[in-house]
C-alpha cells in the first residue's frame, strides 16, 4: 500500500507531463500552493511548489514579512503527520528507494554524528542565509536550492537541459557544482538505504522535529513487546521502535508493525492496540 500511496502522490505532484517535452515549467495558479514532500518548482512535470523552496524565497524577499502560509503550512503538515510524509508523500524519497535497489556496495549503519547534518542545513542554509546574508536589492538567495539540492538539479536541471540546448551553453560552475553535488548524493542512496533523507535532508529535519508530538503515530505497547529485536532488524532507517518509537529518523513506512509478532507496534492516527497480526492502519 505504501508504494501506491507514493506513486500516487508522485503522479499527482508532476502531472504537466506535457512540460518534459517542452522544457517549459509550469507557472499556473497551483504553483501557489505548496505540496508536503520534496518536489522542486523547476522541474518540467511539477504543478505545485516545494515548501523548502517556498520557505527560502519568503525569507530572503525584500523588506522580508512573515509568511503565515509558508510557516503554517509546514507546521500543519509537522504536527498532522510528522515524517510520516517522507515515507509516503515524498516523491524524492521514492527515488532514493529505487536507486538503492541498484546493486552496490552497502553500508549497514551510518555513524550517528552524520544524522544531525541535516539540522546545520536546515538553520544554515534554508533558514539563515537567506535571512541574514543580502545583496544590494536586499534579496536573500535560496542557499539550499542553489548550491545543494539534488532533487533540483535531477528532476529540473537535466530535464530543462537536455529539452532546451540554448540552455546547455550558460550551465556554468554552479550547474557543476550542483551536478557533483547530486553525483554524490546518488552514490550515497546507492550504499546505504535513503541516504540523502538521513543524512542531507532539511525537510526531514523539519519534520521531524514533530515526531514525539504529531497526530500520526507509532506506538509501542510496552507490556506486549518480548524485545526480541525484529524490529530493530529489518527498520532501514536504524532506529529501534522498541526503544525509541518516537525518533526522530523513524518515516513511518510500517514494516516494523507487519513484522511484530506480538501486536506491541501500532502505527496510525488515534491509534488503538489491534489484534495480534492485523497490519499498520491509515
Amino acid at each position: 500500500m505504501r508504494k501506491v500511496v507514493q506513486w500516487l502522490f508522485l503522479l499527482l505532484s508532476n502531472s504537466n507531463f506535457p512540460g518534459f517535452l517542452s522544457g517549459r515549467i509550469y507557472k499556473g495558479g497551483m504553483k501557489a500552493v505548496c505540496v508536503p514532500g520534496l518536489n522542486c518548482y523547476s522541474c518540467p512535470g511539477a504543478v505545485a511548489s516545494c515548501p523548502l523552496g517556498a520557505l527560502q524565497a519568503v525569507l530572503g524577499a525584500a523588506g522580508y514579512r512573515f509568511s503565515f502560509y509558508v510557516t503554517g503550512f509546514l507546521v500543519g503538515f509537522g504536527v498532522l503527520f510528522g515524517r510520516f510524509i517522507c515515507g509516503f508523500l515524498c516523491p524524492f524519497g521514492l527515488l532514493q528507494e529505487f536507486l538503492h535497489k541498484i546493486p552496490f556496495y552497502r553500508v549497514k549503519k551510518l555513524w550517528r554524528g552524520f544524522l544531525y547534518v541535516k539540522y546545520v542545513l536546515l538553520a544554515v542554509l534554508v533558514v539563515g542565509l537567506p535571512l541574514l546574508v543580502r545583496n544590494f536589492a536586499d534579496l536573500g538567495d535560496p542557499a539550499f536550492c542553489k548550491y545543494v539540492c539534488p532533487a533540483g538539479t535531477l528532476t529540473a536541471g537535466l530535464p530543462l537541459l537536455a529539452a532546451n540546448p540554448s540552455l546547455r551553453g550558460a550551465a556554468g560552475w554552479l550547474f557543476t557544482l550542483k551536478l557533483t553535488a547530486a553525483a554524490a548524493v546518488i552514490i550515497g542512496c546507492l550504499a546505504a538505504y535513503r541516504f540523502f533523507c538521513k543524512v542531507l535532508c532539511p525537510l526531514g529535519a523539519f519534520y521531524g522535529l514533530f515526531n514525539k508530538a504529531t497526530l500520526y503515530r507509532l506506538r509501542l505497547e510496552e507490556k506486549n513487546c518480548a524485545h526480541c529485536g525484529a524490529c530493530a532488524k529489518i527498520c532501514k532507517m536504524a532506529v529501534d521502535p522498541s526503544r525509541e518509537p518516537d525518533s526522530p529518523e523513524c518515516i513511518r513506512c510500517g514494516d516494523c508493525v507487519r513484522v511484530c509478532r506480538f501486536a506491541a507496534l501500532h502505527a496510525g492516527f488515534f491509534c488503538r492496540p489491534h489484534a495480534k497480526g492485523e497490519g499498520m492502519k491509515i
